[in-house]
């Protein structure tokens, strides 16, 4: 059994590590976070914001706080974290795991077009329709910024930052969302083409179903590989049994 874990979190399932965790005896959990979120809200055990300085610096942390187990649970899309904690723990010899939700799979009603990054997005959608559903997050809207002619509804947490496509129209939300909550969404924003990153899980899927029922077509960010050589699991009670808990 581990005596202290990070966990690199900022999602659902490290919150949810984290509460089991904090709660076994003789256990110490630590978050990180980057720091992207201004009210991250409560999370059990430990937790520290900011970066660690690259793959040395948390390599560093790791040896000064006595860390014997690391857990990337960061967002499927957080390419460059993943791997200086991969690099750090084979520094280090930190047994380490990543927790990935299951990516998402089409139906064969849905009119998916699957792309390898933003910039491949962005150069689809102007065949595809004139009005947007753009979720993939505001740190990435500088790669669509180009489009004048298309009009963008933005859904963020916070703010997003500049540049931005200039009609863009933001809603502050934050999910989980229904299938009814994203159907009138698309509905009432007049939306006929939606892009979103292949994120995974349920707490945003919604969105698929809607635009599914709608018949819309839908631009897929796919996801960044991950570091070679690392183990990888779907779920909270995997990475429990990888680090020899029992669940309960």
């Amino acid at each position: 059994m581990p005596s202290h874990v990070l966990i690199l979190g900022g999602t659902a399932e490290a919150r949810e590590l984290a509460a089991v965790l904090a709660a076994r005896r003789g256990l110490r959990v630590t978050t990180s976070l980057a720091g992207r979120v201004a009210r991250p809200g409560v999370i059990a055990g430990d937790v520290r914001i900011g970066g660690f300085g690259g793959a040395d610096g948390l390599a560093d942390w790791l040896r000064e706080r006595r860390v014997d187990a690391l857990v990337d649970a960061t967002h499927p899309f957080a390419a460059r974290i993943s791997e200086n904690a991969a690099a750090a723990a084979a520094a280090t010899g930190v047994a380490a795991v990543v927790l990935r939700r299951p990516a998402w799979r089409p139906g064969p009603e849905d009119r998916w077009h699957t792309v390898s990054s933003l910039r491949t997005a962005a150069d689809l959608l102007p065949r595809l329709g004139r009005r947007v559903f753009l979720t993939t997050g505001r740190l990435g809207l500088a790669a669509f910024a180009h489009l004048t002619d298309l009009h963008f509804v933005v859904r963020s947490v916070e703010l997003p930052e500049p540049p931005m496509p200039p009609h863009t129209e933001v809603l502050l939300a934050r999910g989980p969302f229904t299938v009814a909550d994203e159907s009138a969404l698309l509905y009432d924003h007049c939306i006929d083409v939606l892009v979103t990153k292949d994120s995974g899980g349920e707490a945003t899927a919604a969105k698929l179903t809607a635009a599914r029922e709608l018949a819309l077509p839908v631009v897929v960010v796919g996801r960044p590989p991950l570091p070679e050589g690392v183990t990888a699991v779907p779920d909270v009670a995997a990475v429990l049994a990888w680090l020899g808990l029992s669940p309960r």
